[in-house]
């Protein structure tokens, strides 16, 4: 049985680490909320540009790009955005395991890594990562997603894969959020009612031609899904982070009332002890 000394100790660094948990809990909200201000603020330019794809494609009789390419699928190459730290409940986990059920027991498969568990998850088991980007999942740059998407199209134009894959967390509100894979390369057009491009061939006259502008448009459509997607991944992963941390430090005050209470039983019966032994050597004098 632990000594009352030991108890007190105990109580002690249970304490020390539900201020930190509770500490955590609060950076966590607040870079949640900038996180989700950013996503929010990002959805408008996302909607616009893909709009003006609608309307560049759509004023092109053959739309090329080397991104808009589609070839036979043989070579495969997954993306796969997690956290750089830990402490955030369930996210690292539920994303790394939707990962290796795409992966796993596939060939001709390429994986590269954005963040730091990801990367650590995957050498643990083996596999070969092509590229891997790390030191920014919590505050994701337009930088970062350029970077990203300079790999993509690299990969993409030389042949080394037919098909890219970006595996992130959707996030939809602090406490709810799931995996998704999205292809990225080859671009999708987006122009597939011809009633939309119609009506937004109506809004735009471009400066210099379509085809001009298709080649710049074209890899910054691809940067802005990359960017949305790290937006949503950050929010998640610090909602993921604030509400392990409330838990955390929910139960660690849960465990010091326990432990406090087991402290003053045994107080307690010390006390009744030294009493007994007090009485029963009074009653030995007489």
């Amino acid at each position: 049985m632990a000594s009352s000394r030991e108890i007190r100790q105990r109580i002690k660094s249970v304490k020390n680490i539900q201020h930190i948990t509770k500490a955590m809990k609060m950076v966590a909200a607040a870079r949640l909320r900038r996180a989700q201000e950013r996503a929010a603020a990002s959805k408008p330019f996302a909607e616009k540009i893909r709009q003006m794809l609608v309307n560049v494609v759509g004023g092109i009789q053959e739309a090329k790009h080397p991104l808009l390419e589609v070839r036979d699928i043989q070579n495969v190459a997954y993306f796969v955005v997690s956290a750089d730290k830990g402490l955030a409940g369930a996210y690292n986990s539920n994303i790394l395991k939707k990962a290796l059920a795409e992966v796993e027991g596939r060939d001709n498969v390429r994986i590269s890594t954005i963040g730091r568990k990801g990367r650590e998850y995957f050498t643990r088991r083996h596999y070969t990562l092509d590229d891997t980007f790390e030191g920014f999942s919590e505050r994701p740059e337009y930088s970062d997603a350029m970077a990203i998407a300079k790999s993509m199209a690299k990969k993409y134009t030389s042949g080394e894969c037919d098909e890219i894959n970006l595996v992130y967390t959707q996030f939809y509100s602090p406490l709810s959020y799931a995996p998704v894979t999205v292809k990225l390369l080859p671009v999708e057009s987006p122009a597939g009612k011809e009633q939309d491009v119609s009506l937004a061939s109506r809004e735009y006259i471009f400066e210099p031609p379509a085809e001009e502008t298709l080649k710049v448009l074209v890899p910054r459509y691809l940067e802005t899904l990359i960017y949305a997607a790290l937006m949503q991944a950050a929010a998640s992963e610090l909602g993921s982070r604030m509400a392990a941390m409330g838990s955390a430090t929910e139960n660690s005050s849960e465990i010091i009332s326990q432990l406090t209470l087991h402290y003053n039983k045994i107080r307690q019966a010390g006390i009744t002890r030294e009493i007994s032994e007090i009485v029963g050597g009074a009653e030995a004098l007489k």
